[in-house]
């Protein structure tokens, strides 16, 4: 797997491995894999009363677990980085690891100092009280495998769990100004629905209102199963379709728009729906910019692009950045926020958009007129502004 990489460089590579194992992560990933896999999680477990790393391989539709000694962690670190993949990030109590693998066998290395916190390995920091938390009879979240069926969390899918809890805190936040009892969502890109089934529990059931949720996803095998789970678990107004982001029709009025980690312009077309209908409230957490990461460059601002990590991250702010400014253009009072704590996933900006308020010319002007100079200072194209302006075009 890794006969490619010449010798000094696999040396330099085992040194960065060796030295994260021998930190006892309690949290590895490896990303921006090139193969069958697209990422892979190793976990620290207390496995038969032994200390363990229980690994979590996907693939573009499905998840495959394997459970490994301890002591061996270095061992299947090496067979996938860098042959398969090229960043790996890793958490211990200590120290928080960023490498990336560059052309020609360039390693970049970040480290810095771990956060105070508190790590169970096998169970749960449960000092948090979440708005949805353990102990609650949901039988759909035992049926996600978020949930035993004591009602505790899963370890392994304790990071999901923060992160579609987070999210509700956010939706929680912005309905204190809703004044009706009925609400329409659509869930662009919903994948295996963690988070819609999560948002319908917490409306229908927690804030005692009607709910008519629409999940939307490419993957058909997915929308079976998640209309199955729907249908046995009695939400009738759940449901889930087929169907591109790109080009969504629907004859209900929409309310509200998420998307969790919708692939890179999918968010794109999910922003520019929810701006063609006047959605009340949008909530989205990008994922995976890649489209401007091919395009930019800048002569006079080269020391933001000739490091890939460097570039790559310069790109996905930029890319967030255009998108902010493109909802202020269009009238929208938009925030940027912080959605969770990077450790827990490197996607951590939220894009929310609460309520359209009058915004002045002035204003959306100056909002365009700064996406247009970031655009030309790099070289770029972006495909929500792209969308705008070739609608507004269209009517003038």
């Amino acid at each position: 797997m890794i006969s490619r990489y010449k010798t000094e460089n696999m040396e330099k590579y085992m040194d960065i491995i060796k030295e994260i194992a021998e930190t006892h992560p309690h949290k590895v990933v490896l990303s921006n894999g090139k193969g069958e896999y697209k990422k892979i999680i190793f976990a620290r477990k207390v496995l038969k009363g032994r200390n363990a790393y229980q690994l979590e391989k996907y693939t573009q539709t499905q998840v495959f677990h394997e459970n490994i000694e301890e002591g061996r962690l270095a061992e299947h670190i090496a067979m996938h980085f860098p042959a398969e993949f090229k960043q790996m990030n890793a958490f211990s109590l200590t120290t928080d690891y960023d490498v990336k693998a560059g052309k020609k066998g360039n390693l970049a290395v970040s480290r810095r100092q771990a956060e105070n916190k508190t790590i169970l390995v096998g169970g749960n920091n449960r000092k948090k009280k979440y708005i949805l938390d353990e102990g609650m009879d949901i039988p759909a979240f035992r049926e996600l495998g978020i949930f035993t069926k004591e009602g505790k969390v899963v370890s392994s899918m304790y990071d999901k769990f923060r992160q579609i809890n987070r999210f509700i805190e956010m939706v929680d936040d912005v309905l204190k100004t809703y004044k009706g009892d009925e609400i329409n969502i659509i869930d662009f890109g919903c994948g295996k629905s963690y988070l819609t089934f999560f948002l319908y529990y917490y409306i229908v059931e927690i804030r005692h209102m009607t709910a008519h949720i629409t999940g939307l996803d490419l993957k058909e095998q997915v929308i079976k199963n998640c209309n199955k789970l729907a249908e046995k678990c009695g939400y009738t107004d759940l449901k889930f379709k087929i169907g591109d982001i790109n080009g969504y029709r629907t004859d209900r009025k929409v309310d509200m728009v998420v998307t969790l980690h919708a692939c890179d312009t999918a968010t794109d077309y999910a922003l520019y729906n929810a701006i063609c209908w006047n959605t009340t409230y949008i909530l989205s957490v990008p994922c995976c910019q890649h489209e401007l990461n091919k395009q930019i460059r800048s002569e006079e601002l080269s020391a933001l692009t000739k490091y890939g990590i460097i570039k790559e991250r310069t790109a996905a702010l930029m890319t967030d950045a255009i998108r902010g400014c493109m909802l202020e253009y269009c009238g929208y009072k938009t925030d940027l926020l912080e959605f969770i704590d990077i450790e827990h996933s490197p996607k951590n900006i939220l894009i929310r958009r609460a309520v359209k308020k009058p915004v002045s010319e002035e204003k959306r002007e100056r909002a365009k007129a700064e996406a247009e100079r970031l655009c030309r200072t790099f070289g770029i194209h972006q495909t929500l502004m792209q969308l705008v302006l070739t609608e507004e075009r269209s009517h003038s």
